[in-house]
């Protein structure tokens, strides 16, 4: 994926910029690779190895390093007071498992690069690496950035961690998180402080590569609506003997659920309205499993995202109302674990056309795109903060080891956040 960008950096200062990037994602692929991609736990111990890294380069280039009351690593410019306002540039440095090394990353180094770089304006700046962003480990995304908005609930801090078993109160104590006011759902520090937010992020699906786009702004992020665990209760039988009209057989149920709702999709797509539909996770118990057994249980889980709050509302109910009724024709029961929910956010107008104006700057192919995929910026954005978003184009999509996004593309992001920065310093 050659570009015929030109930038304002010299070229002398683009190699630096280039071996630095470079070396900041080797290393932190080896501290955090895990035999098939890597794996960077939630408030867990190689995403907080990962946070000391980036701190130690941090420190080693002048800048200042702290940690907010949720954990969080912040990096700020020398000088800048712990209370001044100033634009935040940020991602979050967890991984799924056996993920792969851009997802969240690219992010972080693209706001330290632009720090120690001296190419933006000399408006304040900090880079922030979240924590717990993804929601694989815990059930529940956007953990550090939500604690940030005092979104936290005390059923959320009960959550267990997939690996370890801890509950998330006792990972987020664990890094010295202040858990008296997360637990009291308290703001853990004044927007005031933040002029504007920004994240770089590799695109996660395969629009950009697709239409060979090296960068896009992202004008909204979808918000979703899920389960993490839904049981489906029948009966259990020998598989030989039970007629078809005397089966209680959860499994036949859940996948009768599953078309129904896809039938309902798919209508709904045709309508013209934004929605993804994912069942990603269908399980019977292995300790009681057999071919010639009717199960008796299955689990599974369930999501829909859309960029509309009403759209995502509307497809819960169609969902209610049909586990009510194959539950109903199928003899069978389905309970449900609590629904977990993250808005829809809109990029401010004025933010996106600064990230538009930087991509042109460089004279390469551009657009303005939506994110299917979350983000801490939907946090900043619904809470009235200026937010904008660049992706850079990665192949092989994302959540697995074999994310490729090229270095000169990063570095094409890196050099159009920049200079988003500078604009927005001049504006406010």
């Amino acid at each position: 994926m050659s570009t015929s960008a030109t930038s304002s950096a010299s070229p002398a200062m683009r190699e630096a910029l280039r071996e630095t990037a470079e070396k900041l994602f080797a290393d932190i692929r080896e501290l955090s690779f895990d035999g098939v991609g890597v794996t960077r736990e939630s408030y867990g111990r190689r995403e907080t190895e990962t946070g000391d890294y980036l701190a130690a380069f941090a420190q080693s280039q002048g800048l200042t390093v702290s940690h907010d009351r949720a954990g969080n690593y912040i990096f700020s410019n020398p000088g800048l007071a712990p209370e001044q306002p100033a634009i935040w540039v940020g991602s979050h440095i967890d991984s799924v498992p056996q993920g792969g090394n851009f997802d969240g990353l690219a992010g972080v180094i693209a706001g330290l690069l632009c720090q120690v770089s001296g190419q933006h304006s000399a408006a304040p700046l900090r880079t922030i690496a979240f924590r717990g962003e993804e929601s694989a480990w815990f059930g529940k995304a956007y953990l550090g950035s939500s604690a940030l908005f005092g979104k936290i609930s005390a059923a959320d801090l009960e959550l267990v961690q997939r690996s370890s078993g801890q509950t998330l109160d006792e990972c987020m104590a664990s890094v010295g998180a202040d858990m008296a006011a997360i637990r009291a759902g308290e703001p853990l520090f004044d927007k005031k402080q933040v002029l504007a937010y920004l994240e770089l992020h590799i695109e996660q699906g395969p629009v950009m590569i697709a239409r060979d786009l090296p960068l896009a702004a992202v004008n909204g992020i979808r918000g979703n609506i899920r389960h993490n665990r839904i049981e489906c209760l029948g009966e259990a039988q020998h598989s030989g003997v039970v007629p078809r009209w005397l089966r209680r057989d959860a499994m036949f149920a859940v996948s009768d659920l599953i078309m129904r709702l896809d039938a309902h999709w798919k209508e709904l797509l045709e309508r013209g309205i934004d929605l993804v539909v994912t069942a990603g996770i269908v399980q019977t118990d292995p300790a009681e499993h057999s071919i010639s057994r009717i199960p008796g249980q299955v689990s599974f889980s369930l999501e829909a995202r859309s960029k509309s709050a009403d759209t995502l509302e509307a497809f819960y109910q169609l969902v209610q109302a049909e586990l009510q009724a194959v539950g109903k024709e199928r003899g069978v029961r389905f309970v449900t674990d609590r629904r977990l929910r993250s808005d829809p956010a809109t990029m401010h107008p004025r933010v996106c056309q600064v990230l538009m104006a930087a991509c042109a700057a460089l004279g390469v192919a551009h657009d303005s795109i939506p994110s299917g995929a979350g983000h801490d910026a939907s946090l900043f954005a619904n809470a009235g903060i200026p937010s904008g978003m660049l992706f850079v184009r990665n192949q092989n999509g994302s959540h697995n080891p074999h994310e490729a996004m090229e270095m000169d593309d990063f570095l094409l992001g890196v050099h159009a956040l920049s200079e988003a920065i500078h604009t927005l310093g001049s504006d406010l």
